[in-house]
């Protein structure tokens, strides 16, 4: 398996490409990352690179994975739908948990903030976009099953294996009663950083039994999907921007323990290495030496140095893979080298 980890800005998309039982080549996009990764500012991205590529390939996109309706993931996703009519020619089958989905899954009245719209022009002659509703889109192309995909549901994709341990019940309620469109720009930073402070006085503070961790409480980020993915008996962990409590109560279901815990070749970590993502209760249950964050770290001070001091202090042969070069020096420091000397830092497009 060869999986790409686009360059989505701060954003998240991975395509996963593998051959199945007959070795016939498939492929699972998950997000779309920020509508630049796509297209923008006059250029295109990785997206659209790796998208052209299948289609010389003569290949589909298997199955696209629409973790959840954030900007950084389903941009480019809604900036391909726009510029290229043709896209559900390549792809097979979506998953997506769109707010009417979940409205009529629980028998409510749907919420209108949860409504995305596809600016989509007619002809390439129409100066005029017209706007169309992102689910409509999806659906009169008969790749969208709008089944709700929640926890403890498996799935099998051309000999994949995926298990979804988010979102809950309750987290896609509450994305249902609560959500309300954001008014903050996802391009520009909203957040200070926590980067001078060292790795050690993370872990010294943290060490302290009174400390205590603030959980993530965005509500579209708890519906996020995340799933266990197993392909030729080898587990990968992909986290969206799911809440620990989500995944650590799904794990538990799957009978994975501190004495017990998952063996897998790397953890997505959630959030783009939010701090508010990643606990060390969720960290005993998963066995790797493998990290990967995505982002450029150019806004919401992501990721977190407090997360790279978490995940250290959990592995001290922790191997930490940025898809963005600059991430490295952006965070840490030579302080942090000197006081732990067997963790990695390396720098990732693909993992084969």
């Amino acid at each position: 398996m060869k999986i790409k980890f686009l360059k989505a800005h701060n954003g998240d998309s991975i395509l996963l490409s593998f051959k199945d039982e007959i070795e016939m080549n498939r492929n699972i996009l998950i997000d779309g990352g920020m509508p630049k990764t796509y297209f923008g500012s006059g250029k295109y991205g990785d997206l659209h690179e790796t998208i052209e590529l299948i289609k010389t390939k003569g290949e589909k996109i298997n199955l696209l994975i629409l973790t959840h309706i954030d900007e950084d993931h389903i941009g480019g996703l809604k900036k391909w739908f726009e510029k290229d009519k043709d896209a559900f020619d390549i792809i097979e089958k979506v998953w997506f948990n769109s707010g009417r989905t979940i409205a009529k899954y629980f028998d409510e009245e749907e919420n209108k903030e949860l409504i995305e719209t596809l600016e989509i022009f007619k002809t390439t002659q129409t100066s005029v976009p017209q706007a169309i509703v992102f689910e409509d889109y999806i659906e009169k192309f008969n790749a969208w099953d709008k089944e709700i995909l929640n926890t403890g549901k498996t799935a099998n994709q051309n000999g994949v294996e995926i298990k979804l341990l988010s979102p809950d019940d309750k987290a896609l309620k509450k994305l249902l009663k609560e959500y309300k469109k954001p008014k903050h720009n996802y391009q520009t930073s909203g957040a200070s950083t926590d980067w001078e402070t060292s790795i050690k006085e993370f872990i010294e503070e943290e060490n302290d039994p009174d400390y205590k961790l603030e959980e993530d409480g965005s509500v579209p980020n708890g519906s996020s999907i995340a799933f266990i993915l197993t392909f030729e008996s080898k587990n990968y962990l992909f986290l969206g921007d799911a809440h620990p409590s989500i995944i650590i109560d799904s794990l538990k279901k799957f009978e994975y323990s501190k004495e017990n815990p998952i063996n897998v070749e790397f953890l997505k970590v959630s959030h783009h290495g939010s701090c508010k993502n990643t606990n060390q209760e969720l960290l005993e249950l998963i066995k790797t030496d493998n990290y990967i964050i995505s982002s450029n770290s150019e806004v919401h001070g992501l990721p977190n140095k407090r997360t790279i001091a978490r995940l250290i202090n959990h592995n001290t042969n922790a191997i930490i893979n940025f898809n963005y070069d600059n991430v490295k020096k952006n965070i840490l420091n030579e302080k942090d080298f000197e006081d732990f000397k067997n963790f990695k830092v390396k720098s990732i497009s693909e993992w084969i």
